[in-house]
């Protein structure tokens, strides 16, 4: 669970410090989903600066609160399965976590 605690940070932590295949793959499941969400909304904070501004309900604005709903849901439902004991793969993220953990996983 510790591994999804502050994003793709503690994931980084987890996977250099633990051998444990299960931690090893929520770590770098946590990497990957939290990786990827957060780089999406750098690049929607540059693609906001771009476009004229209209106040909070822009597109860009309501695309990046989404994007933090996302976030905080997948964060929520990642750290409870992994507290469960549960292995949840993210589709899409989970085979790029699976070759980043390592063939023990």
């Amino acid at each position: 669970m510790l591994c999804y605690l502050v994003g793709w940070i503690t994931g980084i932590i987890f996977l250099l410090i633990d051998k444990r295949p299960f931690v090893r793959f929520h770590a770098a499941q946590s990497i990957v989903v939290f990786g990827f969400l957060n780089l999406l909304r750098i690049v929607l904070a540059f693609g906001f600066f771009g476009v004229h501004y209209y106040g909070i309900f822009s597109f860009w604005a309501l695309l990046s609160m989404l994007i933090s709903l996302v976030t905080l849901v997948a964060w929520i439902v990642l750290m409870v399965f992994a507290y469960q004991g549960k292995r949840y793969e993210v589709p899409g993220a989970a085979g790029v976590a699976k070759s980043i953990a390592g063939s023990t996983v």
